[in-house]
């Protein structure tokens, strides 16, 4: 099953979109499902309240970090991965991207997902 496509699923069934971007690349991460769910627990709706960066992309950004650490920071890799999610979303801010103060929303939780899982499925290739 396609990884954009699992990580939908579980944000319907009941995860937030942090942890379903960490569940999607469980096995890359080197973590169990349980601890994946305890690592996202926080980082849904703007880390719980619109205010902050979208749960996808905190997620995606874990992701990065859990698969491709080796000692040293990913602060290139975590730059390009952000702005290649703020070119293809068009904010990294949940609020802004569900139109809180604006009622037009640039993208919804499905496609940031969606976005988020091809973004670190690239950036994981390119790390092989």
């Amino acid at each position: 099953m396609k990884r954009s496509r699992r990580a939908v699923e579980l944000k319907h069934s009941g995860m937030n979109c942090g942890q379903a971007i960490l569940l999607a690349f469980g096995d890359k991460t080197g973590l169990s499902d349980d601890e994946l769910k305890k690592v996202g627990a926080a980082f849904g709706i703007g880390m719980g309240c619109f205010e902050s960066t979208c749960g996808a992309l905190c997620g995606a950004q874990m992701v990065l970090g859990l698969a491709r650490y080796n000692g040293k920071p990913l602060v290139r890799d975590a730059r390009n991965f952000l702005e290649e999610f703020k070119k293809r979303v068009g904010a990294t801010n949940c609020g802004e991207i569900r139109g809180k103060e604006t009622g037009k929303p640039l993208c919804d939780c499905d496609n940031c997902l969606i976005h988020a899982c091809d973004i670190a499925w690239e950036a994981l290739c390119q790390g092989e």
